[in-house]
């Protein structure tokens, strides 16, 4: 089972005031603990979508290489080659 953090945030002003408009009857959230959690899940999402736009990008520049640039590598060539990064 996973860790459980407790987080104590102070949260004044119009930040203050957001929350509360987001939280209870009319907001889209039962609770503050529920807020935060969906925030930090829609966080979480973002940087994993950033992540595989990264990879995306990379892979898309390294299939639109010319055949000629590609190299054949053996296993012990890629292990080695990684190991020193």
């Amino acid at each position: 089972m996973a860790n459980t953090m407790t987080l104590n945030v102070r949260v004044s002003g119009t930040l203050g005031e957001f929350v509360e408009a987001n939280v209870g009857d009319n907001g889209a959230y039962e609770n503050v603990s529920e807020y935060v959690r969906d925030l930090i899940r829609r966080d979480k999402e973002r940087v994993e979508s950033e992540a595989f736009a990264r990879l995306k990008a990379e892979l898309t520049v390294a299939f639109a290489a010319p055949e000629v640039a590609y190299e054949a590598l053996d296993a012990e060539t890629i292990i080695r080659r990684n190991a020193r990064h």
